[in-house]
């Protein structure tokens, strides 16, 4: 069992942690206003390099996809799928997407309809709300994706195909081991400041969502306690494996996903939604090149880095995570259809969701003026909730809600908990289709829970909100790893693509 822990990475790793978040929590002010400072110096300098890398990396997937390469099998040409198509579809959503989704499908389009910095007054109600449902495509859909795919091709290929453990430095020749072991650590830093941030967060919208419902009073004792029961239920999944925990709570996601969805189509405004679908996808296809390429070079950047490249420099940050565990499912998957799984079919769900849920929040908008905006802009953590509260059994509604959230919460513990045991693992070759070791998954989904907790304990939000802009910080950083990566990966396949 505690042979197949790599020691370096796991235990300098644990130890940069703790260092990080004591010195963090310690010098809480300073260190917000320096994580901020350098994500400013970062959107205002490097605003165009991160725009133009997210989309390198779509077209790079379009191209990789068409050409000869598209045929190549991830694991050789005799490997089979170790899941089904449907299985692999609803992991691969929880993971790269899952509760973010939830509460910005309302919050998001609603904040671009009322935002003095996109409109000036006198723009009409249907320019207002076509520019903000595309916007809202534009973060959530194509290029996040491919972000993810370039990143998860990558470590499908070189793991299965090559042979390499399960690591960022396995997308290079990197001689020295104390450069792999630095370079995979700062992968495993970022991805576990990411998901516990993000689990201390969301355990906040956990609570504010149960005192809409007068079940409790939302307090710093009910967070840590949401924490706890999300903690709990993740290292149950995570010690169950991927194919009895993770696939399982995948799938139950995405059928109280499907039912939520088909609740608000049928109750909400129906016949508006669909006139909203419809003009969301031709605007979005319309105006994709400008929308795209628009990095406010003649205009104020501060709506621009705080929410487009806010966006990219996320999914960035997380593409190491995300990525890692999209590859893991992905065995015996040709490149065409991994990119098509990964790229194109997730962006669709996507946009039927955000069609969903953005047109019918822009409706209550249109009919009764403030009624979502006001609430959004005083606490966006209530959103969906005032959303629901507008819906016949809305007590129900906000009840499926919360344990929609709940079990993407957990998916995100237990992937992230699996994706940090197999970087901090040593990764023989006969391992790469086993999970790792249990001893490794129970100390990472433990130690997610513990990050979130003493965040909350020592800052507060401010400490959580501290260490996630400390996350999108590497998000330049890990945009050149993944150029590098891609570069590689194409010089492998031009000596593959010669076998078929």
């Amino acid at each position: 069992m505690f042979k197949s822990i790599d020691y370096k990475r796991f235990f300098i790793s644990l130890f940069l942690i703790s260092t990080f978040i004591g010195v963090t929590l310690v010098n809480l002010e300073t260190a917000s206003n320096l994580f901020n400072s350098t994500q400013s110096f970062i959107a205002n300098n490097f605003g165009w390099l991160i725009i133009l890398s997210a989309n390198g990396f779509l077209i790079f997937c379009i191209w990789i996809a068409i050409s000869k390469f598209g045929e190549i099998r991830l694991g050789g040409t005799d490997a089979k799928p170790e899941f089904n198509f449907i299985n692999w579809i609803a992991m691969l959503f929880s993971a790269g997407l899952g509760i973010g989704l939830l509460f910005y499908s309302v919050a998001e389009p609603v904040s671009h309809l009322s935002s003095s910095a996109l409109f000036e007054e006198g723009v009409s109600f249907n320019e207002r709300a076509t520019l903000s449902m595309n916007l809202t495509f534009l973060h959530w859909g194509f290029h996040a994706w491919a972000i993810y795919g370039v990143v998860g091709l990558c470590f499908a290929y070189f793991a299965f195909n090559l042979g390499r453990p399960f690591r960022v430095s396995s997308f290079f020749g990197l001689e020295s081991a104390w450069s792999r072991v630095i370079v995979d650590v700062f992968a495993i830093l970022a991805t576990v400041f990411g998901i516990a941030t993000s689990l201390g967060l969301g355990a906040t919208q956990i609570s504010a969502g149960l005192e809409s419902l007068d079940i409790a009073n939302s307090s710093f004792l009910g967070i840590v306690w949401i924490i706890i029961f999300i903690t709990i239920l993740g290292l149950i999944s995570v010690v169950l494996g991927l194919n009895a925990g993770i696939k399982r709570l995948s799938q139950l996601n995405m059928i109280l996903c499907g039912c939520f969805l088909i609740t608000i189509f049928l109750f909400g405004p129906t016949g508006y939604i669909l006139d909203g679908f419809v003009e969301n996808v031709g605007s979005y296809i319309q105006n994709f090149i400008s929308l795209s390429t628009n990095v406010n070079a003649y205009s104020d950047s501060d709506w621009q880095n705080a929410w487009t490249l806010f966006y990219y420099c996320w999914w960035f940050a997380w593409s190491p995570f995300v990525g890692l565990f999209i590859a893991r499912i992905s065995y015996g998957r040709t490149i065409k259809e991994f990119i098509l799984g990964v790229v194109f079919i997730p962006s669709l769900l996507v946009f039927i969701w955000l069609s969903v849920f953005g047109n019918a929040a822009i409706y209550q908008e249109f009919t009764t003026a403030g009624s979502l905006a006001n609430a959004i802009n005083e606490d966006i953590s209530v959103s969906l909730f005032i959303f629901l509260e507008q819906y016949p059994g809305s007590t129900l509604l906000i009840g499926l809600s919360l344990i929609n959230i709940v079990t993407f919460f957990v998916t995100s513990s237990d992937s992230g908990a699996l994706v940090t045991a197999m970087m901090t693992s040593s990764n023989q070759a006969d391992s790469l289709h086993r999970d790792p070791a249990i001893i490794t998954r129970v100390v990472w989904a433990l130690t997610l829970g513990i990050i979130a907790i003493i965040l909350l304990m020592g800052g507060g939000e401010d400490g959580l909100k501290a260490l996630q802009t400390s996350v999108i910080v590497t998000g330049l950083p890990f945009a050149m790893i993944a150029f590098f990566a891609a570069r590689n990966l194409y010089k492998k396949l031009k000596i593959d693509s010669n076998k078929i």
